[in-house]
């Protein structure tokens, strides 16, 4: 994996042109591990991201007594399934900074039963867990938190399940209702299992894979509409053999922004018009904004189509991808605002306030609001040292400062701890500097 100095000086490009294979995507490759340990039956796992989350995952499976092979030194992996039931009833588990283990990990552990402590980083000592232990603790499982309520560390014990219902509340993290999705087969052997959503929920695209996974190992959801999903009783996961996963379609978001501000084209491959992932419609936005979007079953592609429009736009459906438009509109004919983006402030940092600070850095007039940003372009891009807040999407973004477009030239920029990136994408700014034809360092 690539280690990274404590900073990174990127120069101005003044062009984005190239091809881009993409790595495994986070979302779907963290789902799949577990549901594939969950399994009966052995999956082989091809093209799995490489990445510090998936790394967390892997070694608290292996805790649990999962057995696990990587093959030689490519991204498949095959995984020997429990079929619902851990091995190893005690253990200490590590998470890191990753939502997309803790958060299914808690529900399947719960549900399972055993003696387990979770934990991670600092962050995610600050990251909100308390809805998904309340709808849990509310059917019978026993959680504690060691540390404030509300948040990891948690100590998790035996309880015993009594009801068949349960009831999350849906505007705070999708990855919740992610969790009760993935543990309710594991609830319903002998009767169904249904989960209410309490209020809207967001990020749905999500929970789209999610349902979509879960189907591949076996296991249907009845759903009415995005307020009730129920599991009927008697199924099980059962492995499909082979799965493979996509690219990361948010990772490909700066690759398909660099094409449409510096000229381009840019093609991302791994991810295409068939993606599960409702990170894909990002390309929406660029489209509303003046670029130009080819797409085929395994590939997308963004080129400039002059000066790019600003956009006035809701982007509760891709928060993650969203964060690239808000660098994407330093490049725009005017003042841009993303909508209903409240989910920002309990990812791996405050992303509305970090944006907003890191922006004003580059020139831009930031109103920043409890879930929206407003970004009024620069006359000039400036040169600035960004701050990383320990958030890959943030390092990644920023990179995007430095490329010429049509309405205003890209500046130099540092990259505070770019090494941020490992979460996701661990060779991220060699991918960049091949498409800007510039040599890092």
């Amino acid at each position: 994996m690539k280690h990274y100095p404590h900073y990174l000086d990127l120069k101005p490009a003044m062009h984005a042109k190239g091809v881009v294979r993409l790595p495994g995507s986070k979302s779907i490759s963290n789902r799949t591990l577990l549901l594939a340990a969950l399994a009966q039956g052995t999956t082989h796992i091809r093209d799995l991201l490489a990445s510090d989350d998936t790394h967390v995952m892997l070694m608290a499976l292996q805790k649990l007594g999962v057995k696990w092979e990587q093959i030689g030194e490519s991204q498949d992996y095959i995984v020997h399934g429990v079929d619902g039931s851990f091995p190893v009833h005690q253990a200490d588990l590590f998470m890191g900074n990753a939502g997309t283990a803790i958060r299914p990990l808690t529900a399947a552990l719960a549900v399972t039963g055993g003696d387990y402590t979770l934990h991670g980083v600092s962050r995610m000592h600050e990251r909100p867990i308390g809805d998904l232990v309340d709808a849990l603790n509310a059917i019978g499982t026993h959680i504690e938190y060691t540390g404030e309520p509300g948040y990891p560390p948690l100590h998790i014990q035996r309880g015993r399940i009594h009801a068949h219902e349960m009831s999350v509340r849906g505007n705070v993290s999708s990855q919740f209702l992610t969790a009760l999705l993935m543990a309710a087969p594991l609830m319903a052997r002998e009767q169904d299992v249904t989960i209410n959503v309490i209020g809207e929920l967001i990020s749905k695209p999500y929970i789209e894979i999610t349902l979509n996974l879960i189907q591949r190992f076996g296991v249907e959801v009845q759903r009415s509409g995005w307020q009730s999903f129920t599991v009927k009783a008697g199924q099980r996961y059962v492995s499909p053999g082979n799965i493979h996963v996509e690219g990361d379609a948010s990772s490909a978001s700066y690759f398909l922004a660099a094409g449409a501000i510096a000229g381009g084209p840019v093609r991302v491959e791994g991810v295409g018009q068939n993606s599960i992932q409702g990170d894909v419609r990002f390309v929406e936005s660029l489209e509303q904004m003046g670029a130009t979007i080819r797409m085929g079953d395994n590939w997308i592609e963004a080129e400039s189509n002059g000066v790019l429009r600003a956009i006035d736009a809701d982007f509760n459906h891709i928060p993650d991808a969203a964060m690239t438009i808000a660098v994407v509109a330093l490049y725009a004919d005017g003042p841009s605002i993303l909508r209903n983006i409240g989910s920002w402030r309990v990812k791996e940092t405050d992303r509305i306030s970090a944006m907003a600070t890191e922006l004003r850095k580059l020139g831009a007039i930031v109103e920043e609001g409890e879930d929206y940003l407003k970004v009024t372009p620069p006359a000039e891009i400036l040169s600035a040292a960004i701050d990383t807040y320990d958030d890959h999407r943030m390092a990644m973004c920023f990179s995007l400062a430095t490329l010429d477009g049509a309405a205003r030239r890209g500046n130099k920029e540092r990259i505070n701890d770019p090494q941020c990136v490992a979460k996701t994408f661990p060779d991220y700014f060699e991918a960049f500097a091949k498409v800007t034809e510039e040599s890092l360092f």
